[in-house]
């Protein structure tokens, strides 16, 4: 049998020198094959593609393969899990198993087993692979099946004593139900989880890329159960249900550790609980991952390169405010440098930076706090959120004694921070001396590349949409979604910025010691050249990024 070496250079994908390292040992070739992925001497396709040929069985492409729901309900999803394989098709009495590599015996024994059928295999890539096992094999018909058991179960007034009974028992349909609803989350990549008690049940919704989808309604007798599991998972007071609370839990996904921050709120028909899911690898993006477009990246690397001044990131709940300043943390957390953060709460826990918990009730108040930390001698300060002008005014000094400080403010735009501030009773000279760069975003959809199609706009459209035409160059290619199986049929997969950065120059200075509107001020700043958040929006559309109707929904 040839090596996967030599196939590599007969398909072509490594050149004839490597013939001289070619070696018949399986497990040495092996070592050689991963350390040529690894180096990205060949792709992970190429790859799946030479050990389909090796294995003399046919490669398959998931993503366009017509899956057989049946032929995936024959085999349990935790064995399709542990050996990442998915049975396809089903012919004559024989089931296709899609599989990343064609020699592992077992599992074509496990699958041979649960289905009682003979198995054929086909090599998928990886990545194509575990994509459909968590596309095919969801959570919500055990969750169907585990609701409607529930419901038979349960009687309204067992629920109180369902709730506690079911709290310590790892088995127990309660806990079982809440697990599978977040690691289905977590596995759909969204952002948050609403669970929602109405009148006659219980909703779950889950936001995903910013949009919120039902996902699946429970019997409103298990309602207390859930919202109880719930609370002892995130260390709250389950006895206490007439006011908000809030509370943190981990949970373990895929091998990884998944943060969740927990908040109730009570309503007419029961609590309110919104989880919200902290996946800690956004701390390890840089700002390129911001996609700033070049203009604003170099403003805005000029700003946090300073050693001192105040930036300040905003925009609406939810618009990925901490996500930006993580990000230009870890651009200027250095090992020679102190950097200190109040939050409240801390979402991403960060190696190498001091994080402060904001505690009302212990009189550890943003205020409070960064009058301390400022005698632990900082270089860098990041404050949570800027609400009050005590707190306005204590980082507008530390900006301007030597700190660079980050912090986020509710506004609607860049320039709308700079009145904000002189409306917290701040004076006007001090704002326009500390104020360095101010950062509006929004989050919108991003095209799924897969399925994006170009979208037909005329001339008076895109004119009338002020998409910022050159006459002396041809009609830009904007793209719209169409919907497939790598999206879940949205058209969307993730999410892209949209920014407004505004650097603080002297005419802006001036105009805010002179008081001026923060249309005064954004006009000035649009003369300096700063982009609006609806013309970064359009110049994310000219690269096929998102689409004309995403910036029409998240901008006005």
């Amino acid at each position: 049998m040839a090596s996967m070496t030599e196939i590599l250079i007969l398909h072509g994908h490594l050149p004839i020198e490597y013939l001289d390292s070619v070696t018949s040992e399986p497990t040495a070739d092996e070592i050689a094959v991963q350390d040529l992925l690894a180096r990205g001497a060949i792709s992970d396709v190429q790859l799946a593609r030479a050990r389909a040929a090796q294995a003399n069985v046919p490669f398959v492409e998931l993503l366009d393969y017509p899956v057989d729901r049946t032929a995936v309900s024959l085999v349990n999803g935790a064995i399709c899990r542990r050996h990442s394989v998915l049975p396809i098709a089903i012919s004559e009495g024989t089931v296709l198993l899609a599989m990343a590599d064609p020699g592992n015996v077992f599992a074509i024994d496990d699958v041979r087993a649960a289905a009682r059928m003979q198995v054929e295999v086909a090599v998928a890539e990886p990545g194509d692979l575990q994509n459909a096992i968590d596309r095919f094999i969801r959570a919500d018909d055990e969750l169907s099946d585990l609701t409607n058991t529930l419901e038979e179960e349960t009687q309204p007034e067992d629920t109180g004593t369902l709730s506690i009974a079911d709290a310590g028992d790892d088995d127990a349909p309660i806990v079982r139900f809440v697990n599978l609803l977040v690691s289905q989350a977590i596995q759909d990549h969204a952002s948050d989880i609403h669970i929602e008690p109405a009148e006659h049940d219980v909703r779950v919704r889950y936001r995903i890329d910013g949009v919120l989808h039902a996902m699946q309604s429970a019997p409103k007798s298990i309602q207390n159960g859930v919202i109880s599991r719930l609370k002892i998972m995130s260390d709250i007071d389950i006895a206490e249900r007439r006011k908000p609370q809030d509370g943190r839990m981990s949970v373990n996904h895929g091998g990884r550790q998944i943060d969740l921050r927990v908040a109730t709120l009570p309503t007419v028909w029961g609590e309110k609980v919104v989880m919200r899911i902290l996946d800690n690898t956004n701390t390890g993006m840089t700002l390129r991952d911001l996609n700033l477009l070049e203009r604003n990246f170099e403003t805005y690397k000029t700003s946090y390169s300073k050693p001192y001044g105040m930036i300040l990131v905003t925009g609406p709940t939810g618009s990925g405010k901490s996500t930006t300043l993580y990000t230009t943390l870890n651009a200027v957390a250095r090992p020679e440098i102190n950097v200190i953060t109040v939050e409240d709460p801390v979402e991403y826990r960060m190696q190498g930076i001091n994080q402060v918990q904001v505690n009302p009730k212990a009189g550890l108040t943003f205020a409070s706090a960064l009058r301390s930390i400022l005698r632990s001698d900082p270089d860098v300060v990041l404050l949570g959120e800027i609400r009050d002008h005590e707190t306005a005014q204590i980082a507008i000094e530390a900006s301007l004694t030597g700190h660079l400080v980050l912090s986020t403010l509710h506004t609607n735009d860049a320039p709308s921070a700079v009145t904000r501030l002189t409306e917290m009773d701040i004076e006007p000279f001090l704002v326009g001396s500390a104020l360095d760069c101010v950062v509006a975003q929004r989050l919108a959809r991003r095209l799924c590349d897969r399925c994006k199609q170009p979208a037909e706009y005329s001339v008076d459209d895109l004119q009338r949409l002020r998409f910022g035409l050159d006459p002396d160059r041809p009609l830009p290619e904007v793209f719209a979604p169409v919907g497939c199986g790598s999206c879940s049929n949205t058209g969307y997969r993730g999410r892209i910025a949209v920014h407004e950065v505004m650097a603080v120059s002297e005419e802006i200075e001036r105009l805010a010691v002179a008081r001026a509107s923060s249309v005064e001020i954004g006009r000035a700043a649009r003369e300096q050249g700063m982009l609006t958040l609806r013309e970064d929006g359009w110049e994310k559309a000219k690269l096929g990024l998102t689409s004309v109707d995403e910036i029409l929904r998240v901008v006005a």
